[in-house]
């Protein structure tokens, strides 16, 4: 049996070459500096998610143009901006198993690189010369920044909820694969029911997404995850298997926890300790079953469009959020 991987890359594979070729062309009038320091995250090793699921979205709302590929590029632009941004705020070293853009050239020229995406997409969202297209893409970007300034803001706090930690990834996350997903059938010319199922199905699937990917930090090492190990924890970041398992824990053991949460310089072994405890209180369990939660409620979206290859290939990307090692 082909696994589910490998199932969806033959399926999209047309698309993702469309998708890469839209994001070669459209560096190309640029800088050379510009296009390499973009380039340098672009073409690293990048799903294409974003930008996939908007080609889909079109496509499952019988979009009829030839401007598909070019419009998700927005999306691929808007990740790679936040990637950029990110790994600057974090102070981290490694992004997709290469140096982070910051350390190749320097922290002005990757901000910068980044502010050029973000105005990028902005603009190609203007050629859409749909309103609504545009308004989706400048909510994506302020509720992208709040989640950032947000989760600034906490880094490191033990005190951090899970309703707080949700609303992080909401703005993080689930609103760009919203975003995408809407995106996809407004330019297909829907405007009633569509636009908004095809939004609820990225939503749900970018929270299941990301908590699938907080997870791999404590499931995967840094060769399959392309970041070194317990880096979200380094950085201060507080994930839904931390929260619950802190939650539940014994006193003794919460300290203990608390201990290497607090230490950026925890050895593997007080890491290794950390996600026995995690297993211990249900921490990972805990995350991985909600995550299923919200991979379910994005199929169920799905429910209302005709039954379809494309519509069979969303839903494989919704299942596939829980399988992934990356």
């Amino acid at each position: 049996m082909v696994d589910l991987k490998t199932k969806i890359l033959e399926a999209v594979r047309e698309d993702l070459e469309a998708i890469n070729a839209a994001l070669e062309a459209n560096l190309d009038p640029y800088f050379d500096l510009t296009r390499d320091v973009a380039g340098h995250i672009l073409f690293s090793g990048g799903k294409r998610l974003r930008p996939l699921l908007m080609l889909l979205s079109a496509r499952l709302c019988n979009y009829k143009g030839n401007r598909a590929p070019a419009f998700a590029v927005i999306f691929e632009y808007l990740h790679a901006a936040t990637l950029l941004h990110d790994d600057l705020v974090d102070e981290a070293t490694v992004r997709r198993g290469k140096p982070v853009a910051n350390s190749v050239w320097n922290n002005a020229t990757a901000v910068l690189t980044g502010d050029f995406l973000l105005a990028r997409s902005l603009s190609l969202a203007a050629e859409t010369g749909n309103a609504d297209v545009i308004q989706t893409i400048a909510r994506i970007t302020e509720m992208m920044s709040q989640g950032e300034i947000q989760q600034l803001h906490r880094k490191g706090d033990l005190t951090l909820t899970e309703a707080e930690y949700m609303q992080v990834i909401e703005c993080k996350t689930a609103v760009l694969f919203e975003g995408a997903c809407r995106t996809g059938a407004l330019v297909a010319g829907r405007n009633a029911s569509d636009p908004q199922a095809l939004a609820d199905y990225g939503y749900n699937l970018g929270l299941a997404f990301q908590m699938a990917d907080d997870l791999l930090d404590y499931t995967q090492d840094s060769t399959a995850l392309g970041k070194a190990v317990g880096a979200d924890l380094r950085e201060g970041k507080l994930t839904m298997p931390v929260i619950y398992a802190l939650a539940k824990a014994a006193p003794d053991d919460r300290h203990q926890m608390e201990a290497i949460i607090q230490n950026p310089e925890f050895s593997i072994g007080e890491f290794n300790t950390l996600i026995e405890l995690l297993e211990t209180y249900d921490g990972i369990r805990y995350t991985r079953n909600n995550a299923r939660k919200y991979v379910d409620r994005a199929k169920a979206c799905l429910e209302g469009f005709k039954s379809s290859p494309t519509r069979d290939t969303l839903g494989d990307i919704a299942d596939y959020a829980l399988q992934r090692k990356a």
